[in-house]
């Protein structure tokens, strides 16, 4: 099952980056600094935004030179092992996931195909390679039927 963004999940979320959230509205915020390399991320989660009568979750990364935005998000894994957060979402059989990671790294992956996700990624190229490991626990999610409706 998805996991919401209740307000646990979202302290959960904030623990596992070192941080806290600022939730205003239907926002919740994550300021993120690295002292010694000196970057700085700002991740803003949009909760329940209207896109012709459904309700979507959007996230936004800020850094010193980019905005990436994951529009459509259908799901988290916090992982405190990995010190990281996973947003994904999935549409049809591709998924795209944003990684935040505690000490401030990102990383996008757009559109990936799911035959990458359940494959032996020992037998992709090394260009594939990173993807497929990646985003391959976002498969172990069951979002068959998942809305964010109540």
């Amino acid at each position: 099952m998805i996991q919401e963004f209740t307000k646990e999940n979202l302290d959960s979320i904030a623990e596992v980056l070192g941080t806290r959230h600022k939730t205003t509205g239907q926002i919740a915020r994550f300021e993120l600094s690295n002292e010694q390399t000196l970057s700085r991320l700002v991740i803003e989660i949009h909760l329940g935004l209207e896109l012709e009568s459904e309700k979507i979750n959007m996230v936004s990364v800020y850094s010193q030179g980019t905005f990436l935005q994951l529009q459509n998000c259908t799901g988290f894994i916090a992982s405190d092992i990995l010190h990281q957060v996973t947003f994904f979402g999935k549409a049809e059989n591709r998924t795209t996931g944003l990684i935040i990671e505690r000490e401030g790294g990102c990383s996008l992956y757009a559109n990936v195909d799911e035959s990458l996700l359940k494959g032996d990624f020992t037998k992709l190229p090394p260009e594939l390679m990173m993807c497929s490991v990646a985003l391959s626990l976002t498969e172990s999610i069951d979002t068959e039927g998942f809305t964010f409706d109540e």
